[in-house]
């Protein structure tokens, strides 16, 4: 099939996210100027630089109240988040996060999530997350958007620390095969990464 993106697809279901895939879910707690804590999934998430290290996450449409995500609001006043790797085993609290809840709501509470504190930053970290990225805002991008009372956000930090579970190294690196990310695909699919192959780039000439 072929079809320009300023037209319908002609299908049941949009078939973009189903393409771009697996992506890595960057689950984003926050923690607003008033001290309410908020936790939400992302799976437009990846990491963009290396010196500094440095991720992204597109914060995209509105709340369910109307107006920006807690996320986005979060990081405009305070300039802080925490990403939280997702394992396989935190699948059902990840989507519990994903609610639309109101404002007010602690999406760790909602989740009966235990909250840990973060060394560098306020946000708290999630317990039992595999791995955690304490971030300080670098940038937010403001993008076009074409759907109506919407908005399309890029939210680039600068990781300040890193936490990583001592039971995910082995021989001196991350073993995929113990951490066991969780990854979106399209649609309400997603998969788990617990296998993987390794190929030696070639030398240059």
């Amino acid at each position: 099939m072929y079809y320009t993106t300023d037209k319908h697809h002609g299908l049941k279901h949009n078939p973009f996210n189903a393409l771009i895939v697996p992506r890595p879910i960057g689950w984003i707690s926050t923690i607003a100027a008033n001290g309410d804590v908020n936790l939400a999934p992302f799976s437009f998430f990846n990491a963009v630089a290396y010196t500094p290290p440095m991720v992204m996450f597109a914060c995209n449409g509105p709340h369910a109240e109307g107006g920006i995500k807690d996320s986005l609001h979060n990081i405009r006043e305070t300039g802080e988040f925490v990403v939280n790797i997702v394992s396989y085993d935190q699948r059902h609290a990840m989507n519990a996060t994903s609610a639309p809840a109101a404002r007010n709501v602690d999406e760790f509470g909602l989740a009966g999530l235990e909250a840990l504190p973060s060394n560098t930053v306020s946000p708290p970290r999630v317990a039992g997350s595999p791995a955690h990225l304490e971030c300080v805002l670098e940038q937010i991008v403001s993008l076009p958007c074409t759907a109506e009372d919407s908005s399309n956000n890029m939210v680039i930090g600068r990781v300040t620390a890193i936490h990583i579970d001592d039971a995910v190294i082995r021989d001196g690196r991350v073993d995929i095969s113990l951490m066991r990310p969780l990854s979106r695909l399209g649609y309400m699919d997603y998969a788990v990464v617990d296998d993987s192959f390794e190929l030696q780039r070639p030398e240059g000439g």
